[in-house]
């Protein structure tokens, strides 16, 4: 599994991404029975509304990545108990975006 990372904006003032970069050193969490994780590629939604997301997630296609996940600080409001609003249409345009045959995860812990 090759993965691209989208974490929040809003949160990367006090996350830095740890306890997800920990899920997918362990696999943990999202990645839990993959057989290998590469880290390729990592960044932010862009911030609200996350638009910049779809467009990130297909250059972290174009770069190799066969996995987009959006973190759990996205979909499950991780640290701040907020998750974003707009979660489910990012989701849904960036699946639209890459295909089919990508697989799109919807937390990373």
């Amino acid at each position: 599994m090759k993965v691209g990372l989208i974490r929040c904006m809003q949160t990367e003032d006090i996350c830095g991404a740890t306890v997800c970069l920990k899920a997918i050193k362990n696999k943990h969490g999202a990645f839990q029975g993959a057989d290998e994780v590469e880290l390729v590629n990592i960044s932010t939604c862009g911030g609200c509304p996350g638009k910049k997301a779809v467009t990130r997630a297909e250059n972290m296609v174009k770069c190799g990545c066969d996995t987009i996940v959006l973190s759990s600080c996205i979909t499950k409001g991780s640290p701040l108990a907020f998750p974003c609003p707009n979660a489910e249409q990012m989701i849904y345009a960036i699946k639209k975006r890459v295909g089919d045959d990508i697989q799109v995860l919807t937390y990373s812990h």
